[in-house]
């Protein structure tokens, strides 16, 4: 194997060189000599990747293996990218600066549709054929998961493997079966056919799919001796799992720069458009206890000075109360910093955060989704106008005088009233802010950030048949609403931003996409399309033509209803989640019907099967 480091010369021409030379604290360094190379990758810059706990989580429990190696590798930005190309420097692991094309596998993650032709970036510079089709006995195992392996179709004709659901159950396995089927000197094909039928593990190059003349699905087909249905792996023990008590420590400031503690997974809040909600179900939390072993050995191993609570609903976590105390009380000789994201703002909430920050500098942040109660029925938000308002209040009276709002356009079902209830809502707390604390108690005016990003239909979600909106629709939309902030009385205390609906308009193509995508992915790739997420390098231009050259018209996949009874992409994967659950919630949607959260009723959607059949109130 190769040593790739990159000379002196090429790492004082790109920006931030820390990215590419690897060795930072607790980085994991063995002897390769007999060892599975597993190179993991987050198809994104280091920054980004660094911060991802679900890549700390695998890394620490692939290295607790005796018999394999996990390393690290990312995208690599524009300047060197250009670098590499030219020189022919293939890519490499971070911890040996082997190239990547000699391990044993390559593990991508999978959490952004508008990453995928980073992807490409990964499989091109580490000379590894972009299909799993053309690929070598000598070629890695190229295997993905995360979020977005939950409709794969798009991007399948590039992995060999498809890892559904959560890492922890069914890798170890996998890897014995590797490390068996390589002493016995059996083949790519055969290791792979036997890898696809573990327990969430999906070889789409053993499944065959048929085409109506309209373009929709008409029949997905396994070999034989393969599974009809991948059903996701989920751990259900949270508390006994593998967790990264020595997390690898950057040497530059990583997007969330801090210790991240995961309290729970799952949420019991059943938003219709959210598909973490529903995937992750049902909701399971880790026991307190750990929590504080973990935050104690975190800290003492890393050195950061802020501690963050991970979870899609962090006020949902039951002993949030007693966690918080104590990492405040533990903590607070040594200068550590509490995070508390995704919290309901509440008294409790307010309390623990003036504890913990800065009011003068900190944002109370409100993601009503919707800015009239009838979209926030339809969508299921379970939030009313009153607990908004009434979280304000209490933040601006505790000195708070900063607050966004998160909202979405393009939701099914909304009106020109819907969308002009944002600016109302934006204005009706700003409106409360001057009602409620004197002129001469003001030290600054309000600052109301309400920013709305466009609905994009996910799969796993009752909104997955729904048909999304184009480009001009969003953009009408968008300018609705900036109209109607301008003719709120405190407008000048608002400040109103929108994502850009190109971009939008690509994640939902590709969030419910099918294989026939791959190629208008190989092809913007080579137009020069990547970090297509990144602002300063989107172009969507290329992105046009990629789909004009191939053929595909990019409305059939995103700018149409589907019926319930149209084969979707991802049908052959069960989330525990029932396709009839779905089906009453879209129809709910549509009579404006508020279906209760778990802790209030079950309502069946199938995944307390993970529980003994039981709902599980956590």
């Amino acid at each position: 194997m190769s040593k790739l480091a990159l000379s002196n010369e090429i790492l004082m021409s790109v920006d931030k060189p820390a990215r590419y030379i690897g060795h930072e604290v607790n980085a994991v360094m063995k002897d390769p000599a007999g060892r599975i190379r597993f190179a993991m990758c987050f198809p994104d810059l280091y920054e980004i990747g660094m911060s991802h706990l679900g890549i700390q989580i695998l890394y620490d429990m692939f290295n607790s293996f005796e018999d394999v190696w996990c390393e690290r590798v990312y995208s690599v930005w524009t300047d060197l990218y250009k670098i590499m190309k030219e020189r022919d420097i293939p890519l490499f692991a971070l911890e040996s600066q082997d190239e990547i094309r000699s391990f044993d596998f390559l593990g991508i993650t999978l959490q952004y549709e508008m990453c995928y032709t980073n992807i490409l970036q990964v499989l091109d510079l580490s000379k590894i054929p972009y299909y799993a089709a053309d690929r070598g006995e000598d070629d890695p195992i190229v295997i993905c998961g995360g979020p977005c392996a939950y409709n794969p179709e798009p991007i399948a004709d590039f992995f060999d493997l498809v890892y559904i659901g959560e890492g922890e159950t069914s890798y170890k396995i996998l890897l014995d079966l590797y490390r068996d089927h390589k002493k016995s000197g059996g083949s790519r094909r055969d290791f792979l056919k036997k890898a696809g039928n573990i327990p969430g593990i999906y070889a789409p190059q053993f499944y065959t799919v048929t085409y109506n003349d309209d373009g929709t699905i008409s029949g997905f087909i396994p070999e034989e001796g393969m599974p009809a249905v991948i059903e996701k792996e989920i751990v259900v023990d949270l508390s006994d799992t593998y967790y990264p008590k020595k997390p690898v420590v950057p040497y530059i400031k990583a997007t969330q720069d801090r210790v991240v503690l995961e309290i729970q997974r799952g949420c019991i809040r059943g938003c219709r458009f959210c598909q973490a909600g529903s995937v992750y179900k049902p909701i399971r939390k880790r026991e307190e206890y750990k929590l504080e072993q973990y935050a104690r050995e975190m800290i003492k191993n890393t050195g950061y000075d802020e501690i963050s609570l991970s979870s899609l609903s962090s006020s949902d976590y039951p002993e949030l109360e007693k966690l918080c105390n104590f990492l405040i009380d533990e903590f607070k000789d040594k200068h550590v910093n509490i995070s508390l994201p995704s919290l309901r703002v509440d008294a409790f909430s307010l309390d623990v955060m003036s504890k913990v920050q800065d009011i003068k500098k900190s944002v109370i942040t409100f993601a009503p989704e919707a800015g009239s109660q009838r979209m926030r029925n339809v969508i299921n938000k379970g939030l009313t106008k009153e607990d908004i308002l009434n979280g304000c209040e209490q933040a601006f009276l505790g000195g708070w005088t900063r607050v966004k709002l998160y909202f979405m356009l393009g939701l099914p079902y909304e009106t020109e009233e819907d969308m002009e209830a944002i600016a109302e809502l934006s204005n009706d707390i700003a409106k409360l802010y001057y009602d409620l604390i004197p002129k001469e108690k003001r030290k600054t005016k309000v600052s109301i950030v309400s920013s709305t990003s466009f609905f994009v239909p996910k799969p796993f979600t009752p909104f997955q048949w729904a048909k999304m909106n184009t480009m001009d629709e969003f953009r009408y939309k968008a300018h609705v609403v900036n109209d109607a902030m301008h003719r709120q009385l405190n407008f000048k205390s608002i400040k109103y931003n929108w994502h850009a609906a190109d971009v939008s308009v690509l994640e939902g193509i590709f969030a419910r996409g099918d294989r026939r995508l791959s190629k208008v992915l190989v092809s913007a790739y080579e137009k020069g399309c990547i970090f297509d997420a990144w602002t300063e390098t989107f172009r969507y231009g290329p992105w046009k033509e990629a789909f004009s050259e191939n053929n595909i018209d990019m409305k059939f996949y995103y700018n149409r209803e589907r019926s319930f009874d149209e084969i979707l992409p991802w049908d052959f994967i069960d989330t525990g989640v029932t396709k009839e659950f779905l089906k009453r919630e879209y129809i709910n949607a549509k009579e404006e019907k508020v279906t209760p959260n778990c802790r209030v009723k079950c309502s069946g959607c199938g995944a307390a099967r993970y529980h003994g059949g039981v709902c599980y109130e956590g």
